[in-house]
């Protein structure tokens, strides 16, 4: 008998091995170690440069962590040396951990992904669409909308929802004269989700539902969707259902004060020379805002975490829904998320929560078929490939664009370097 327990706990202890991430040999799970090394000297060589302060990469192959390294400065002015577990602001890769929030309630039975968002946010009853806009005081007509608006057209950013602060010029003006924020960096202690959501339902949208795909605020709507029909706040969802069950212990909206100087400097490059961002022009963004006490939980731009959580978390994908011993969703919800959604004329290939690699657009990348994808605003990039059983990952915390295509490159460089 005594044997037969130890054999079942070993069996058990090798499973939720075998689903968590743990150290692997690059060579002996198809990787040249003298092929990745290229990617050594891409980072080194844009740290020297000047291009990025500091970068950290993350490779797993087969669940093994194959390549994790940091390269240059946390703060390149203090010179402070960039650590693989530093964390950092990872924005709109909030995204795909509210989708998933989203489609643990769907299999909850708690919801339909056809449902109108009006069913649980009333305010989103009799959408309009804008017809014109008086720039001289934005004042604005509209006309009524074909359709409601729809749990998977907010999914898969259809909906006809614009982006604060980043979208059209139209949407930049009606959104910032009733206050609704991006959501990053929101560090007020006294401003909630609730109330800019419902706010946000009463404003026009930008085209009728599901005609165009927007990247916009769905995925904050949809944040406040999981409040509403879990009675739990998003942060306290996310930690308990989430964050907790996949061993994802450095993920937050707002860091605890013993993990402040963990967060990596926020930069920006002015004449070749990088320097912290202090306010970033027009953005009234305060760079630290992962180190402040806050209440307003974006569901589409609000989490900072470590490449390693998210490597977890991504996992979780490529294991078809189960991860560290505990099982988040079936996996047929899983094929599900990650089935374009979208349909001709739009061109956007994205399933519900991520961009995605098919047919339509596989010339384009290295990726192969059925891939997903998607990054945060202040460069940080992720992707999986369950065909290879692949995951990459590359922080960088720049303020601005893929800085000299860091990011395309990397994926370039772990991709070459298969030799299996």
């Amino acid at each position: 008998m005594q044997k037969i327990l130890t054999l079942s706990l070993w069996l058990c202890v090798s499973v939720s091995i075998a689903q968590s991430l743990v150290p692997g040999n690059p060579k002996e799970n198809g990787f040249s170690p003298e092929r990745l090394t290229r990617i050594d000297q891409l980072c080194n060589d844009y740290v020297s440069k000047n291009y990025i302060p500091g970068a950290v990469v993350l490779i797993v192959r087969n669940g093994k962590v194959v390549y994790h390294k940091a390269y240059g400065y946390s703060d390149a002015e203090a010179k402070t040396t960039l650590k693989k577990d530093d964390i950092f602001r990872i924005a709109s890769q909030t995204k795909a951990i509210t989708s998933l929030a989203v489609m643990m309630l769907f299999e909850e039975g708690k919801l339909l992904l056809d449902d109108p968002i009006s069913k649980y946010i009333p305010e989103f009853k009799n959408p309009k669409v804008l017809s014109s806009l008086n720039w001289a005081d934005t004042t604005y007509s509209t006309i009524p909308a074909k359709s409601e608006i729809t749990i998977r057209q907010l999914l898969t950013h259809t909906s006809g929802l614009d982006y604060a602060e980043i979208g059209s010029q139209d949407f930049k003006a009606i959104y910032a004269k009733s206050k609704i924020p991006s959501g990053i960096g929101m560090h007020s202690a006294n401003q909630l989700l609730a109330d800019k959501i419902k706010l946000l339902g009463s404003l026009p949208l930008k085209h009728h539902p599901g005609e165009q795909y927007t990247y916009g605020l769905n995925t904050d709507v949809l944040g406040y969707l999981v409040e509403v029909v879990s009675g739990q706040s998003l942060d306290q969802f996310f930690k308990t259902r989430i964050f907790q069950p996949l061993g994802m212990n450095d993920t937050y909206f707002y860091l605890p004060a013993e993990k402040y100087n963990r967060l990596v400097a926020l930069h920006q490059s002015k004449a070749g020379v990088l320097k912290r961002v202090e306010i970033p022009a027009g953005k009234g963004l305060n760079p630290n805002y992962p180190n402040t006490v806050g209440t307003y939980f974006s569901g589409g731009a609000g989490l900072s975490s470590t490449i390693e959580d998210y490597a977890k978390f991504l996992q979780l994908f490529i294991n078809k829904g189960e991860y560290n011993g505990v099982r988040l969703l079936s996996r047929k919800t899983i094929e599900l998320m990650l089935t374009n959604q979208t349909q001709p004329p739009i061109t956007v290939q994205f399933g519900l929560g991520f961009g995605l690699e098919t047919a339509a657009n596989d010339y384009q990348s290295i990726y192969s078929l059925g891939s997903f994808s998607w990054g945060g605003a202040f460069n940080t990039a992720y992707w999986a490939d369950p065909k290879e059983k692949l995951i990459g990952l590359i922080y960088t915390n720049m303020y601005g664009s893929n800085t000299y295509q860091v990011n395309d490159k990397f994926k370039v460089l772990t991709y070459q370097a298969i030799v299996d």
